[in-house]
């Protein structure tokens, strides 16, 4: 069986599984990993910080594999993650921490994201990832959040 094909196959579960590959895949900038983690739709939309409206698998594999290609991987780790999932559709509001090398040496930047999940028949996709850079208020807003179980 195709690497890719096996990977996709151990999405299945939940969204928040498909979420965390799709960070890892980040992590360590394995195209086919991401790839994997995305709905097959020609309707799919990724939006990066500061960025166009990317839309349809390949255009948002053209675009990972040019953030890739440049940046390597992305150092970046969800830290606040609100969700509101169904039966069939998962939206996770994600609070992003951004850590990037500049010229003055390590920074950290916050990034809010919004993950669309959708449940197809190869199980959990991500059908949308919007992300713009959050404010120093929103930052602080989230971080002193205290999630209370009912």
């Amino acid at each position: 069986m195709p690497k890719a094909r096996q990977q996709a196959n151990n999405l299945s579960g939940t969204p928040d599984e498909v979420e965390a590959a799709f960070y890892e895949a980040l992590q360590s900038a394995d195209i086919e990993r991401l790839m994997v983690c995305w709905g097959d739709d020609d309707e799919v939309v990724c939006i990066h910080p500061g960025g166009p409206r990317v839309v349809g698998i390949a255009a948002i594999r053209a675009a990972f594999d040019a953030i890739f290609g440049h940046e390597g991987s992305i150092h970046v780790s969800p830290e606040s993650i609100r969700r509101v999932d169904t039966s069939t559709s998962a939206v996770h509001s994600v609070l992003e921490r951004i850590d990037v090398m500049t010229s003055e040496g390590p920074a950290t930047a916050y990034v809010l994201a919004t993950n669309v999940f959708h449940k197809t028949p190869q199980g959990w996709r991500l059908i949308v990832h919007h992300a713009s850079p959050a404010s120093q208020d929103e930052v602080q807003e989230i971080n002193q959040f205290v999630q209370v179980l009912h």
